[in-house]
């Protein structure tokens, strides 16, 4: 549906993608604007986990560094350090999962770049779970030895 501050803006310019920009209101800042925008970004969550299995490996190894995190009782720069990268995962592997499914609704037919694209945000979701692991043991690792003590006492 065109408005008629759409037809203006295009009028305007020649360039379509610019008139796009022109043609969005935004309307005022709501307190159910705001839940709305919370229930999206969590229905965004639960499609992420339900269509990708590597969603929930990130979610068993999330749950898993927690519990240990919190046996091995980390201090407040430890916790941050995991917090960090727990988001980082997440963030890739929400990304990455965006960008597959605009890439499949852009180009239902296979083509080489989109796969490119898709390798690409993979490799990204991969540098990140590497990283985040190795932040892991760093953090971890010195804590480990203390808590399999505990555990035999």
């Amino acid at each position: 549906m065109k408005t008629a501050q759409y037809e203006r803006s295009l009028s305007a310019h020649d360039d379509p993608l610019a008139a796009s920009f022109h043609a969005t209101s935004v309307g005022p800042l709501t307190l159910s604007g705001r839940i709305q925008s919370f229930r999206y970004a969590g229905r965004g969550v639960r499609l992420m986990l339900r269509t990708q299995h590597n969603a929930w490996l990130h979610a068993v190894a999330s749950c898993l560094v927690l519990i240990v995190g919190g046996l091995a009782v980390l201090t407040v720069q430890e916790w941050l350090w995991i917090i960090l990268a727990i988001m980082a995962v997440w963030t890739a592997e929400a990304l990455n999962t965006a960008l597959e499914l605009l890439a499949d609704v852009a180009s239902p037919e296979f083509h080489p770049l989109v796969g490119q694209a898709k390798d690409v945000a993979a490799g990204g979701v991969l540098v990140s779970a590497i990283g985040a692991a190795v932040i892991g043991v760093l953090i971890l690792g010195p804590h480990i030895p203390g808590l399999i003590r505990a555990m035999a006492d």
